[in-house]
């Protein structure tokens, strides 16, 4: 029996894009083709094998530590960032100032979704889901330079609708206006104590 059951969900990629691995700000680079191979999207930033443990692990290792890198791709939905820039005073967010690896629409309560659900493209290419991506202060920089006096909005406003993480479990290519089909863990919600 399959440890991943395939559901009716499925997600339409809105927009690509790279943080290039020579800039050092957050903003990301549109692209209509994204090569993913087993360290995440060819040129992106945040893509490798191995990365440093950041302030998202302290409870679990020292900081700059080697570890797995299950963020070499960071995905949000197109309804969550309407609902943020909303929050924020703003018409519309450019997924660019949040350092999107791609944007999908479809998918309801997306930055909720299961840990280790998968978005498999229809060449077979295929991301596992890490966990929720909490908001930082980084794409407030990048909004403030387009929208002064809304970038320190963004950390509140992008609260529970930030997006996922993610990696590469099988290479292969995205394109825009690709159908993503969604299977989430065969299990039931862990029901631990306190």
């Amino acid at each position: 029996m399959p440890a991943l059951k395939p559901t009716d969900h499925s997600a339409t990629i809105t927009w690509l894009g790279i943080v290039p691995t020579e800039d050092t700000g957050l903003r990301a680079v549109p692209r209509d083709t994204l090569t993913l191979d087993w360290g995440g999207p060819v040129g992106e930033r945040h893509g490798g094998l191995t990365r440093p443990s950041c302030s998202r692990v302290t409870a679990q290792y020292t900081r700059g530590t080697e570890i797995a890198n299950v963020r070499q791709l960071s995905v949000l939905s197109a309804e969550e960032i309407a609902a943020t820039a909303e929050a924020m005073g703003l018409d519309a967010l450019d997924p660019a100032w949040l350092g999107a690896t791609l944007v999908v629409q479809g998918i309801a309560d997306f930055s909720h979704l299961p840990p280790s659900s998968r978005l498999q493209a229809p060449d077979g290419a295929c991301l596992g889901i890490d966990m929720q991506n909490r908001p930082c202060v980084l794409p407030g920089r990048e909004i403030e330079a387009e929208h002064e006096g809304h970038g320190k909005r963004f950390k509140r406003a992008a609260e529970g609708r930030r997006g996922v993480t993610a990696w590469v479990e099988r290479p292969g290519t995205l394109n825009m206006g690709d159908t993503l089909r969604l299977f989430v863990p065969d299990q039931r919600a862990w029901q631990g104590g306190d």
